[in-house]
């Protein structure tokens, strides 16, 4: 699983020109599910997102997970972050999950985080999504599952 996550103002996700979910202050989550996914490893990613310390706290240090800052999370499916340009220029998706298993993944990813206390407004699985956003700071990060897995070099 390879997830993008931005710190927002607010953001908001259409589909057919309709809103379908918004969020004030808080997370935007794209999130990529990878062949190899299992729930445990979704489960570590969702707690890892939880728990990111990116809000500032009093003092204006990066020190505030999501649910100390009062935030919400907009997560957004998005196969298209398992993309390979190795070779050649057009992306190869070989190792992004096919739909009818990544979408009880996904489905499982936003539970996972709703589980915390956090709000997780969701896009639309599979459709062609219009997303907006505030970006706060900027702030944003990128994270892979496989880097959860790999001890911390000093």
């Amino acid at each position: 699983m390879r997830v993008v996550v931005q710190r927002v103002r607010s953001a908001s996700v259409e589909v057919a020109g309709a809103r379908v979910a918004a969020i004030g202050p808080g997370l935007v989550v794209l999130a990529g599910i990878a062949l190899d996914d299992t729930l445990e490893s979704v489960d570590r990613m969702a707690g890892k997102v939880a728990g990111l310390r990116v809000f500032e706290d009093d003092l204006g240090r990066m020190n505030r997970s999501p649910l100390e800052a009062g935030a919400e999370v907009l997560c957004i499916s998005q196969f298209t972050l398992l993309g390979d340009v190795r070779r050649g220029r057009r992306p190869s998706f070989d190792r992004a999950a096919p739909g009818p298993t990544a979408l009880p993944l996904y489905e499982h990813f936003c539970e996972a985080i709703e589980s915390t206390g956090l709000r997780c407004a969701r896009g639309v699985f599979g459709a062609e999504m219009a997303v907006s956003l505030v970006n706060d700071g900027p702030v944003t990060l990128v994270i892979d599952s496989v880097d959860l897995d790999q001890p911390r070099r000093a």
